[in-house]
């Protein structure tokens, strides 16, 4: 192609794959990310002005515009190829207007080209394919960005005035928290109810045995309740003994399973969580990689395709590719007679792109695991699987169900199970699921009986069973109901959930999602002040308008205009709305959560331990939320906003004595202290522990007038205690005193390594559980037990571990000022740039072997400044960027001799907190809008 081309990618990662497919005729050049956005301060959308925005350059990006301006000064053709979603239109966009403000564009042919994986073929063909940018895809893009950000910086600061301590609020964080918290509250007011089962073991005339469960008594089919309690249990179990039995009757049938369609990215997201143990922004960085490219064999490829899609297809290629593949591997009989065609279920797939799949199936895992990291081998590996079993034939299996009958009919039993005849796709992949059934017999085999056969009677086993709540959402099963619901989209999913956490509305405890009571506070408030704008429904059609604006079918600003309308009217429907409003109106909400109904004869949980008078409800102070006593000032007893734990209605604050060490005879105690509980071996504070310290020494001023020096402290002669933190997850009320001495014992020896027989240890440090060999250190995973991780997991964790400390450090360059050289590596706060003593840590979003010489300056600047700034003048606070996020409220520490008052209500005077006060500022206003984008995918 004759005359200079510019090629202008999203990631240096990018860039560099695609440079190996092109011609000298072109030079690719990164955009790194979003070049521009909306500031972060009031007035960057104008209702009033027709939706107008107002955009502005990056803090990083005026340096790549300006490259990127270089090049494409002696260019004759500019092509946009960025990622082929929204999100990548949207960035063509930006750049093609900032390329017409600056004239760049003035005779030169921009155009739009677009892929869906990162081959040589695939670019080949785009770059001989090239469109314009799609004004619809880009509508719809504004579209979002602004209602994103008129609900973040419109709803977030009534949240900070009404309801002090919250963060913020988000167009689908919020919904997403309320999904969290209502299925809180329906474990909460769950009442488990008690049923029996009973099985019988019997054994065919062939000797061999097997089990049936009772389903008839009496001519009556048993439900799952039939049995409500012991007695009827024990009434049906005198009923079976003295019976004889038979084979009454065998059911045979035969069905087929089909293969699930090839991955979307809700469903990588579902199964990465369940299978691999995966968050969704984990999932997404490592997917982001593999679709780049990777070094094999000294040529970069892209090993997947693009990973942001709600599409199912596979393309001819693909599917030609994959049976023949069977063919070979597995045989004819694995592959169907015609090729499978999946579509999507989705309500509203955003745009016809293929499903998640490897460019290339014949690269197989096993060929590429040398050039993978451990994390990228496993879910190209799921990925490989999930795509040649959606094309292989169907399993076949035997159903079997074997009814067991007295001769009078009137006890019957049932036996059922299944048989694989041909296990088709399951040869190659079975999809997890989230929560198992209860008792799921399906998978077991039974031996051969006919009609007739009699059958020795063995052990009846009855069983006691109580219902069981819902679960809690794990992140597979929540993405799993956004996208049942029509809420959100699969590529915001990974950012909406990291924010929830980021904000503590939520916490996760072996992977499933906790509300914090911040979180419940929040959709509290929603719920009854804006309860609209968190209902499902509204929120699932407002996705379906922003997908008629794609299709063309609605003009973008008609939607903001009726959005606006109400909302407007709602937020200055709480303007005249008081704090005591708001508590009284949560305190009913949330009482019975804070507040648990006793038991019979218990202590009323909302009485005042302390003064015995007065009712215990929700307060609300300039630091957030708060228990306290309705007798204030008289009664000044407060306590944090948890739930009481305790027969005094109390939370545990003191030690709570477990026992004593059998070898030393000390006591152990659980304790509490700022950094959180902690075992501690040693005596219990005695009453001269807790007198009050000596009145300060009154310093002589000497004859000379210079000060006296202050008199040494003395040394305490007393040995401390000795102490040990516990594990996250390991609550303090469930550490019982054998936990404790083998928390104490601590570090155990867990056996020696088998490559090198030195041993290897497991301790808890300042950073939480760890294994130690030799030199290196490595953090247990939430999964993994301190007190019981055994050799094999622990040399497994290792292996990693030895690995990333054993990449030496990158040179990057020498810096042009001092000379010295600035290299890359990796420590414990992942991966970093260093230039003498200045460490500065690369942002999560960027991809570390994609830093340049003149990043990396940027870093290292950006970090002495910021040192500089901690000296001096503490430094402007950071504005926020991504959905629900906001410019931290800066708290100020009340001095010693108002201690007192910081306790107290904040009712007196609610609107002049100075929480809420700050939050008014346009400096501070979050950054709602930049909802629907993942940090790990545009500034890799």
């Amino acid at each position: 192609m004759p005359g200079s081309n510019v090629v202008i990618v999203e990631s240096p990662a990018k860039a560099k794959t695609i440079n190996k497919y092109l011609g000298d005729d072109y030079t690719v050049i990164a955009s790194f990310g979003h070049v521009r956005d909306l500031p972060a301060r009031d007035g960057s959308v104008r209702p009033d002005e027709d939706f107008a925005m107002e955009w502005e350059l990056g803090d990083r990006s005026k340096r790549h515009i300006d490259e990127i301006a270089k090049a494409v000064k002696s260019a004759d053709r500019i092509y946009l190829a960025t990622d082929p979603d929204r999100e990548g239109e949207a960035i063509a966009w930006h750049l093609s207007e900032l390329l017409r403000e600056k004239h760049l564009s003035d005779n030169r042919d921009v155009q739009r080209v677009t892929f869906n994986e990162i081959t040589k073929s695939a670019v080949q063909t785009a770059m001989a394919n090239p469109r314009a940018v799609s004004q619809e895809l880009v509508d719809a893009y504004l579209a979002r960005r602004a209602l994103d950000y008129l609900v973040g910086f419109t709803l977030s600061p009534v949240l900070w005035r009404k309801l002090p301590g919250s963060k913020s609020a988000g167009r689908v964080q919020s919904v997403a928290l309320r999904l969290i918290c209502e299925r809180e509250s329906e474990i909460e007011i769950f009442k488990p109810q008690e049923y029996w089962s009973i099985g019988v073991g019997f054994t065919t005339p062939g000797g061999v045995p097997f089990t049936a469960s009772l389903t008839q008594l009496d001519g009556k089919k048993l439900d799952k309740f039939g049995l409500p309690n012991r007695d009827a249990a024990e009434a049906a179990v005198a009923r079976i003994r003295p019976q004889s039995f038979a084979v009454s009757s065998v059911e045979r049938k035969q069905s087929r399973r089909n293969p699930s369609p090839p991955f979307t990215t809700s469903t990588l997201q579902q199964e990465a969580s369940r299978k691999l143990g995966f968050g969704a922004t984990r999932t997404m960085r490592t997917a982001q990689r593999l679709y780049e490219g990777v070094d094999i064999g000294g040529e970069t490829v892209g090993l997947i395709t693009y990973m942001r899609t709600d599409g199912v297809s596979l393309s001819q290629e693909a599917i030609e590719s994959a049976r023949s593949l069977i063919g070979s591997h597995y045989g004819e009989r694995y592959v169907p007679g015609q090729p499978r065609v999946y579509k999507t279920a989705a309500k509203n797939a955003q745009e016809a792109h293929e499903a998640i799949r490897p460019t290339d199936l014949h690269r197989r895992p096993e060929s590429v695991a040398s050039a993978l990291e451990p994390d990228e081998l496993r879910l190209y590996e799921l990925v490989w699987k999930r795509t040649l079993a959606s094309q292989m034939e169907s399993a076949v299996l035997d159903q079997v169900a074997v009814d067991i009958a007295s001769p009078s009919k009137d006890v019957v039993l049932r036996a059922t199970g299944s048989v694989v005849v041909f296990d088709g796709f399951l040869k190659v992949y079975q999809e997890g699921r989230d929560d198992a059934a209860e008792d799921d017999q399906q998978d077991r085999r039974l031996p051969a009986m006919d009609e007739g056969d009699a059958l020795a009677q063995g052990e009846i086993a009855p069983e006691q069973h109580f219902t069981q709540p819902p679960p809690r959402y794990s992140e597979a099963s929540l993405v799993k109901r956004l996208e049942e619901l029509g809420i959100g989209r699969p590529s915001t999913y990974a950012s909406i959930l990291q924010v929830l956490q980021d904000r503590n509305y939520v916490r996760i405890d072996k992977r499933r999602f906790f509300p914090e009571d911040r979180g419940r506070l929040v959709t509290a408030f929603l719920e009854n002040f804006f309860h609209r704008y968190v209902e499902y429904n509204f929120t699932a059609e407002l996705e379906n308008q922003l997908d008629e604006i794609s299709d063309g079918k609605i003009e973008w600003k008609t939607v903001l205009r009726d959005f606006w309308t109400a909302f407007d009217v709602a937020v200055n429907g709480t303007k005249d709305l008081t704090i005591t409003q708001v508590l009284t109106t949560l305190d009913e909400e949330l009482g019975s959560h804070f507040f648990p109904a006793p038991v019979e004869g218990g202590h009323d949980p909302r009485l005042c331990p302390v003064c015995r008078e007065g009712r215990l409800g929700l307060k609300l102070g300039k630091m957030g939320a708060f228990i306290g006593c309705s007798r204030y000032p008289e009664c000044r007893y407060t306590r944090p906003l948890s739930v009481a734990n305790d027969e005094n209605g109390e939370i545990q604050e003191g030690p709570r004595e477990l026992g004593n060490d059998p070898e030393t005879g000390l006591p152990v105690t659980v304790r509490r202290g700022p950094y959180g509980a902690y075992i501690q071996l040693g005596p219990l504070p005695t009453p001269a522990d807790a007198a009050p310290p000596p009145p300060p020494v009154v310093e002589e001023k000497p004859a000379d007038g210079k000060k006296a020096k202050p008199k040494k402290k003395p040394k305490d002669e007393a040995p401390k205690p000795k102490r040990v933190s516990l594990p996250k997850g390991m609550a303090a009320a469930d550490v019982d005193l054998d936990t404790a001495l083998k928390l104490l014992a601590l570090p155990r020896a867990i056996g020696n390594h088998p490559e090198t027989n030195e041993e290897i240890s497991a301790g808890i440090g300042r950073f939480g559980p760890y294994l130690k060999h030799g030199s290196v250190y490595k953090s247990l995973t939430p999964d993994d037990d301190i007190l019981s991780i055994g050799i094999n997991r622990a040399v497994d964790l290792l292996a990693g571990a030895a690995k990333k400390a054993s990449a030496p450090a990158k040179a990057l360059g020498d810096h042009p000022k001092t000379g010295k050289p600035i290299t890359m590596g990796s420590g414990r706060f992942g991966p970093y740039v260093k230039h003498g003593s200045v460490y500065a840590s690369i942002p999560k979003a960027t991809e570390p072997d994609s830093v340049t010489l003149e990043q990396a300056l940027e870093l290292i600047e950006a970090k002495i400044a910021k040192d500089a700034g901690k000296k001096g003048k503490a430094p402007k606070e950071a504005e926020a960027t991504a959905e629900g996020a906001e410019a931290p409220v800066k708290e100020k520490k009340a001095p010693a001799k108002k201690a007192a008052k910081a306790k107290a209500p904040a009712e007196a005077k609610p609107e002049k907190a100075p929480a809420a006060k700050k939050t008014t500022t346009k400096a501070k206003a979050p950054a709602e809008a930049k909802a629907e984008k993942v940090p790990a995918k545009k500034a890799s």
